[in-house]
């Protein structure tokens, strides 16, 4: 079985300025009868938007309140097409920012993929820029445009996009300052963006969608493919066209917070990450002690029965006894073999990125619109998130099950030096889904799988479930691999 990097498809429209399209089910037309009759009535494909300096904006009847406003872009990647856009939620007071790559294989047959960071609150242009988009950023400032074309890109097998999300992250924003507080709530956006993109350019009907992320992706991807699911049942019942949703993949996720501080305790106590252990042993000694009240606390509050007090309050003290010493070590949380750069995020490119992102040109390329100053990770959206406890409140792991139970693939891969979510946290939880498979699952073996001849990491699957580890990787798994730049494909299984 292959879990490949399968690509995710781009929107990309761009005729006139600010016309109105309208479709229907089975119709597109122009809003504006008088619109000169030279203008095609409605792009065929993503190859008859030709302007970079203007958006063409369509609308959907099922989404009345929702519209997608695209163009073309020569940002980043030379090699294929590129568009940027909004998706224009709520009577078009709030705005979610995507940027769009074709496959530079072969982009008429080649699947689709939607990228989306974490946080919450974090933009895709982390990943694109740093992580596996079509171009990284030039840290040494040696290029002409601030960026190195990427050969090793997820676009290089499939049509990709990259989403800015909730509103508030990255270049996605509110007129008045609403906001997303919820997965829940951010899944129906989701949904609308993709359901839009398919029904616009029929070039992508029926291609496999794949949704990808990171991080607190464990939280919304399994939400979001739901959603997706659930609303493609309704679809088949009115007998409308549907979402051939195939697969979600997880990197480095948060999904079971009832096994994130098992884990993060034998990151930095045990050999899970590193040959020896490397927090101080009287930190060891005195997190060994609060893991079992921590479980208990989480139980109790969080996970049998709900309360946001007592939930809070569980969190406060796991978080106090068990993540304080790993913050105050100095070290990457994000990749525990290495110091912690004076960045939020621990790595000197992103200050690189964002300086770059939030350049006059770069968003003038990008048709960027949002107010003030770029933030790759916004601590309002992350503060909303925090105040509903969005991931303590559910159990998302059940959405992953039911995902399952329905024959969606899911991949969960973990790089082995990460702390923050962790691999130990992710390969708990997983042994314990409580899923038809579950026991097929546990009786399988663990096997190595190689690049070039050189063992790269384990993996076991079974039925639709498959979960990778990969050795030497932190959260943001590209930046800390060296054997990632090889042709090889990281996610063949081995026969």
């Amino acid at each position: 079985m292959l879990i490949r990097p399968v690509a995710l498809l781009a929107l990309a429209l761009g005729i006139g300025a600010h016309k109105q399209t309208n479709f229907t089910d089975d119709k597109l037309r122009h809003d504006n009868e008088s619109a000169p009759s030279a203008l095609p009535i409605v792009p065929e494909s993503l190859a008859s938007l030709t302007s970079v300096d203007s958006f063409a904006t369509l609308s959907h009847a099922r989404f009345p309140h929702h519209a997608v406003r695209i163009k073309k872009s020569d940002f980043c990647d030379p090699t294929v097409s590129a568009y940027t856009g909004y998706l224009d939620v709520d009577q078009g007071a709030k705005h979610l920012f995507f940027y769009f790559f074709e496959s530079r294989r072969n982009p008429e047959t080649d699947d689709v993929m939607m990228w989306i960071n974490g946080g919450p609150g974090c933009s895709a242009g982390l990943g694109l820029l740093f992580e596996h988009g079509p171009c990284s950023i030039d840290v040494d400032g040696s290029s002409l445009n601030g960026t190195n074309w990427n050969p090793y890109s997820w676009n290089k097998e499939a049509n990709i996009f990259f989403l800015d999300q909730p509103v508030g992250v990255g270049y996605s924003y509110a007129d008045f300052g609403e906001t997303v507080e919820t997965t829940e709530d951010a899944a129906q956006n989701v949904h609308a963006f993709i359901t839009i993109f398919f029904e616009v350019f029929k070039q992508f009907e029926g291609r496999p969608l794949h949704l990808a992320g990171e991080s607190y992706g464990g939280r919304y991807l399994p939400v979001f493919a739901s959603e997706i699911y659930d609303q493609n049942e309704i679809a088949k019942a009115e007998g409308r066209p549907t979402i051939n949703l195939h697969s979600i993949l997880i990197g480095n996720g948060i999904t079971d917070i009832s096994t994130l501080y098992q884990g993060r305790y034998e990151i930095e106590c045990g050999i899970a990450a590193l040959e020896i252990p490397f927090q101080q042993i009287s930190s060891c000694v005195r997190m060994k002690s609060a893991l079992p009240r921590c479980q208990a606390l989480m139980r109790d509050g969080c996970i049998d029965q709900f309360d946001h007090m007592n939930c809070g309050a569980a969190v406060a003290f796991c978080d106090a006894q068990l993540s304080t010493a790993m913050w105050e070590s100095g070290r990457n949380v994000y990749d525990v073999s290495m110091t912690c750069e004076d960045q939020e995020l621990c790595y000197a490119e992103e200050a690189v990125i964002r300086d770059f992102l939030d350049a006059p040109e770069t968003r003038k390329t990008l048709g960027a619109e949002s107010p003030g100053e770029f933030s790759l990770c916004s601590g309002i959206v992350g503060r909303n998130f925090v105040s509903h406890l969005d991931k303590w409140a559910h159990h998302t792991q059940d959405y992953v099950a039911a995902l399952l139970e329905r024959n969606i693939r899911v991949l969960i891969y973990a790089g082995t030096h990460d702390w923050q979510c962790n691999w130990i946290a992710n390969k708990l939880w997983v042994d314990k889904l409580d899923w038809t498979g579950r026991s097929a699952y546990v009786k399988e073996s663990w096997r190595s799988w190689h690049v070039d001849g050189e063992k790269a990491g384990e993996t076991k699957n079974a039925g639709p479930l498959t979960f990778a580890t990969v050795l030497g990787a932190g959260h943001m798994m590209s930046p800390s691999l060296l054997w990632l730049h090889h042709s090889a494909n990281p996610f063949i299984r081995p026969s």
